[in-house]
């Protein structure tokens, strides 16, 4: 008897010992605390991807923003994939596609046609994406057709204002800039591709500030350039045989490429070289406060710029992508930047200057 309960217990006990074992293995199998950890980190540091689309790389200032959004997504932690429309709407429209074939968690658009944003925005609206426009600015119609699309970019009427502000100084501080003595600003204007709000805006905006600070104006002539350093040069040269060295007071361009195009013209007329020698010297003024444009205001040959902040707008833009990915609200507090009537961030324009300009030199 005593032989049978002896073996009953120790079976039992090697039961128990079996049990106990099975259910450290299955606690192993869960995880252990660390396992789980690992597991929850990996899951938090899964990089976001954002495609991006430019109207153009050999744009000067989106360069800058390109740099700027690439540094922005490696602080981020996530992927960025940047592509070259080639200023064709078409391809840019493809780009799109391919981009949520590949599976982004975003998109950042620089449109290459501010008014074809709507089919961009459907979408990514039919794939959830959060979109982010950055630079052109679509349509107040578009921006509202889908509760994830924001844009980031600056008010062209500021640096319109800013410029001409530039202008007036110049003739103020010297009124024998006005050649004929007729108290009127005989200016040309080099404007920037047809339709865009900016080149529209700065035109505008910069000859109303000339006009607010007391001076008559009177426009020589105007074309566009496309934005274009070579094409401005081409076209300022045709000024100059239009028009006459003597008659051109002041030269205002939407932005820095075209100023440096045109005085690269005004240099080969010998003019430009010294900017103490104000018979020899046409005030040329530009936006965007690119790097070529500050050594051309160091050598004297630029008068002045407005600093189009790329580095803040590529910042933004990417800033924006990731907290909408992460499903954050987009305020200030999540993006580092204010937010305008919960879809806007505007970056401000900032004059530049010779009492300045060394500030925004690297």
């Amino acid at each position: 008897m005593r032989s049978k309960k002896a073996a009953r217990l120790m079976a039992l006990s090697l039961a128990a010992v079996m049990a106990a074992g099975m259910v450290t293995g299955c606690r192993r199998g869960g995880g252990s605390t660390g396992d789980t950890k690992d597991s929850g980190d990996s899951a938090k540091t899964e990089s976001v991807m954002i495609g991006s689309a430019i109207y153009k790389f050999d744009d000067t200032f989106m360069t800058g923003v390109r740099t700027a959004m690439t540094e922005q997504a490696k602080a981020k932690g996530a992927e960025l994939e940047l592509v070259d429309s080639q200023n064709k709407q078409a391809t840019q429209n493809e780009q799109v596609d391919t981009f949520i074939t590949k599976g982004v968690n975003a998109l950042a658009i620089n449109a290459v046609d501010r008014t074809a944003a709507a089919p961009i925005i459907e979408k990514a609206k039919a794939a959830e994406l959060p979109i982010v426009f950055l630079n052109r600015e679509p349509e107040e119609n578009d921006m509202q057709s889908y509760d994830k699309v924001w844009y980031v970019g600056a008010k062209a009427e500021q640096s319109g204002t800013l410029s001409g502000e530039i202008i007036a100084d110049f003739f103020t501080e010297h009124p024998e800039a006005d050649k004929n003595g007729d108290g009127v600003i005989q200016y040309i204007m080099i404007q920037g591709e047809p339709g865009h709000q900016d080149a529209t805006l700065r035109t505008e905006y910069s000859v109303k500030a000339l006009e607010e600070a007391g001076f008559k104006t009177e426009q020589l002539a105007a074309d566009t350039a496309m934005w274009d350093k070579a094409k401005a040069t081409d076209l300022m040269k045709a000024f100059i045989t239009g028009q006459g060295l003597d008659k051109i007071e002041a030269v205002l361009c939407n932005n820095d490429d075209m100023a440096l195009g045109a005085i690269e013209a005004l240099k080969a007329e010998g003019y430009n070289k010294n900017k103490d020698d104000l018979a020899k010297y046409i005030p040329v003024v530009g936006v965007d406060a690119t790097a070529p444009a500050l050594e051309a205001m160091k050598d004297g040959s630029l008068l002045g710029t407005v600093l189009n902040d790329a580095e803040n707008q590529g910042k933004a833009t990417i800033s924006v992508a990731t907290a909408a990915v992460a499903g954050k609200e987009i305020n200030e507090e999540n993006v580092g930047y204010p937010i305008t009537d919960g879809k806007y961030i505007w970056i401000d324009y900032v004059k530049v200057t010779d009492e300045n300009y060394q500030d925004y030199m690297e």
